[in-house]
């Protein structure tokens, strides 16, 4: 009796590319943890921090998004899904290309697969249209879905499929010195300052006082991404999106508030490495660890990224090894 297999592979796992950097605060930061209590006279907007510790951290969704919506713009996507309140955003429907409908009008979206912010950040599938022939090679064909004619093609009425992100984004926790050095401060708060602000209403002239707390400039993070190399051909190309992403972020802001310059950070130190999992438990090897492949001198800041951006894209494999 044959064993069948399927006609559509398991991803690949080649190998992770790391990026660590110590994250410096340039002017007062925040990034919201939700106040438990109002207290009068208290923080309107309370930072977060960690239950165990009560130190202010950097949470990696929060930075994640950043990156996201900074590549969105750069790529100009469109903006295919409702995001609440009013805001739109853009997300690919499913793994292939297809047809978002929104508001009444048809918007073309890239597939999951190949789309260059979909496939590094993931993307969550809702209803959307699909060319009929395209479900039938997909596997996701029903005969009794809705059928529709758009731009002259035919399409079917799908539940999109989701795709897990490639890349990971740490929580980023001060180091130890900037510990130090906060826990000295004396501000009133622990280890982070309060910003008294005093919106003022043009027409009426009516006060609206407001206490924001913030994470103090100088404080430093340990930042850490993670990327997953399932294929070596868009790896690069991921790479790239990913470090403009960084570059973009440094000219504009973390957290809330930025326009009223809250949030300016930068990244120092920044450090390279490519761990490759093609040799574990070969012949020769002396046990499962994964030492690090490859990694290169540390950087001291972004300024020179774009002439170490070759020497990176070198630590990921060859799309010929794949």
């Amino acid at each position: 009796m044959s064993v069948s297999t399927t006609d559509k592979p398991q991803k690949q796992l080649l190998g992770k590319l790391y990026f660590k950097s110590i994250l410096l605060v340039e002017t007062g930061l925040h990034i919201g943890g939700g106040g438990e209590t109002l207290n009068i006279g208290g923080l309107d907007k309370p930072v977060i921090r960690d239950p165990i510790t009560q130190h202010p951290y950097l949470p990696g969704s929060s930075i994640k998004g950043k990156l996201r919506a900074i590549l969105e713009r750069l790529l100009n996507k469109p903006l295919n899904r409702f995001g609440g309140s009013g805001t739109y955003r853009y997300e690919s429907d499913d793994l292939v290309d297809g047809v978002t409908e929104i508001d009444r009008q048809y918007i073309k979206f890239d597939g999951a697969r190949n789309c260059e912010v979909s496939r590094v950040f993931g993307s969550t599938g809702v209803k959307c249209w699909i060319e009929t022939e395209v479900a039938r090679q997909e596997g996701i064909f029903d005969e009794k879905s809705e059928k529709k004619q758009i731009d002259g093609k035919e399409y079917l009425k799908v539940t999109g499929r989701n795709a897990p992100a490639r890349l990971i984004v740490r929580d980023c926790h001060l180091i130890k010195e900037s510990v130090e050095n906060l826990q000295k401060i004396d501000t009133g708060l622990y280890m982070t300052e309060w910003k008294f602000e005093n919106g003022i209403d043009r027409i009426t002239a009516a006060a609206n006082p407001r206490q924001v707390e913030r994470v103090p400039k100088g404080a430093k993070f340990n930042f850490e991404m993670v990327y997953t190399v399932e294929d070596a051909s868009q790896a690069k190309v991921d790479l790239k999106n990913i470090l403009r992403a960084i570059l973009i972020l440094e000219d504009d802001a973390l957290g809330g508030h930025g326009s009223r310059g809250y949030g300016k950070i930068k990244f120092e130190n920044l450090e390279f490495s490519y761990r490759d999992y093609a040799g574990i438990g070969e012949p020769g090897s002396s046990s499962l660890s994964l030492p690090l492949s490859n990694k290169l001198p540390e950087i001291e800041n972004t300024s020179q990224l774009p002439n170490k951006f070759a020497d990176i894209q070198k630590l990921l494999p060859n799309s010929e090894e794949k």
